[in-house]
């Protein structure tokens, strides 16, 4: 294994220009543990013009990626394109077919492809390797797949997207609402000018989807995710949280229950005292609760340059060294069909916020309407305004007021039939607010 590892890159964004570079950096440490050079000798862009802090005079250009991943000059391709189809999928599934080991940073590739990828790899002897696609830095996929080879995972939960919770960090730290911390993230260049991916929670989807696989040993099923974004939160349901204890985050949850596995992505109340309500701004965090360790949390960067190129080469490292490992963990033969738990089973506490007309007999209904669906309520809070308490001193000004519940465990489906009910009696004046909350 002397000869030197040959790696060639789709893609010299940030994250690719930082690999570049980390690999030129770290050429006589990587030599000299792995026992050969680490070099990448073929790369791929859509501006070769672009200045990107190394010289590619040495390098061979292709301008196709298809192209450059059939090259027989290299031993791995890098897929650093993005997107879950189109060139991505076309130069992944050409490298593995001509024996090439594959390196990725694609999400959204893997939640659509990655079963029948890795099949393909299986097939050519090959690897395929994606720690870069979950968490940025943080070494989840290792951790998952290797570092608790002999635990049995009963959740993985975590904050998987920097763009969510920046956000809402800013909206707890200042009071600003939704859409004004939107605008400062797209300033600030943490969100895309279409943020929908992000905070519409789909960007955290396909990173639980690869999760669950690997703490679960099913096969990747993108499409039983539970999705809902952030883009409803408002600055009392942050005030409202901290009053009670508890920090909104976007959490993505993959859960073993007893119908199933249980896979989710919403804003959730965590108690403040938790590992994971303690990381804010753009930092990730993944928990992995399991039967030997109990609870892991890894936290660091879940995005940018140099903390996703750390990924990248680490998994470029790993296959220099020969060490190969299916990329689910297990063979895709042994992977299991995943049993669906519904999200209407979900059982859990809620917050739920409604909006409510001050006048006599409207709180009787409310609650009455939640104990007709078996839910036992936790603590009721009603803030009346003062300028309202001024009007009207006997209490009953007839205008909206927020009404907040806390729930005991109960079903998501009782939830959902409860606040039917509330809102056909015509007691709320706009849809109320629904929070999950997971509790340690």
């Amino acid at each position: 294994m002397s000869h030197d590892f040959r790696v060639g890159i789709a893609g010299l964004g940030t994250v690719g220009a930082s690999a570049v570079r980390m690999l030129v950096r770290q050429d006589e440490q990587l030599t000299a543990r792995l026992g050969r050079r680490v070099r990448v000798t073929a790369v791929t862009a859509r501006d070769r013009a672009r200045d990107r802090g190394f010289d590619l005079a040495a390098l061979t250009w292709f301008d196709d990626p298809v192209a450059l991943a059939r090259s027989g000059d290299i031993d791995c391709f890098v897929e650093l394109i993005g997107g879950e189809d189109g060139a991505a999928l076309e130069a992944v599934t050409a490298a593995l077919e001509t024996g090439k080991h594959v390196v990725t940073a694609n999400k959204a590739l893997l939640a659509r492809h990655g079963v029948t990828l890795a099949a393909l790899a299986e097939k050519k002897g090959v690897s395929l390797a994606f720690e870069a696609s979950v968490a940025g830095g943080i070494p989840v996929i290792k951790t998952l797949r290797e570092a608790l080879g002999g635990n049995s995972v009963s959740r993985v939960y975590g904050i998987l997207n920097g763009t969510c919770n920046y956000i809402l960090s800013r909206m707890e730290a200042e009071g600003l609402s939704f859409d004004d911390c939107l605008k400062d993230a797209q300033r600030l260049g943490y969100a895309e000018a279409d943020p929908t991916f992000d905070v519409g929670g789909f960007d955290t989807a396909h990173k639980l989807a690869i999760l669950t696989s690997l703490a679960f040993g099913t096969e990747i099923d993108a499409e039983a995710i539970y999705v809902e974004g952030i883009s409803s939160i408002s600055p009392i349901d942050i005030r409202m949280a901290d009053e009670l204890g508890y920090r909104i985050k976007l959490l993505g949850v993959a859960e073993r229950t007893k119908t199933g596995i249980e896979q989710r992505v919403h804003p959730t109340m965590v108690p403040k005292s938790s590992a994971i309500a303690q990381v804010m701004g753009v930092t990730n965090a993944v928990t992995i609760d399991a039967d030997a360790v109990r609870e892991v949390t890894l936290v660091g960067p879940g995005a940018g340059g140099d903390a996703t190129a750390s990924a990248v080469v680490a998994d470029i490292c790993d296959l220099a060294a020969g060490g190969a490992v299916p990329a689910f963990g297990v063979p895709v033969g042994a992977l299991r069909k995943p049993e669906r738990a519904a999200m209407r089973m979900h059982t859990g506490g809620y917050y739920v916020r409604l909006t409510a007309y001050d006048r006599p007999g409207a709180a009787a209904s409310i609650v009455t309407r939640m104990a007709e669906a078996d839910i036992s309520l936790e603590s009721i809070v009603q803030h009346r305004s003062e300028d309202a308490a001024q009007r009207d001193p006997s209490g009953r000004s007839g205008a909206p007021v927020p009404v907040v519940l806390i729930t005991y465990a109960t079903t998501e489906a009782a939830i959902r039939r409860a606040v039917d009910k509330v809102i056909g009696d015509g007691h709320v004046a706009e849809a109320p607010q629904v929070i999950r909350i997971e509790r340690e």
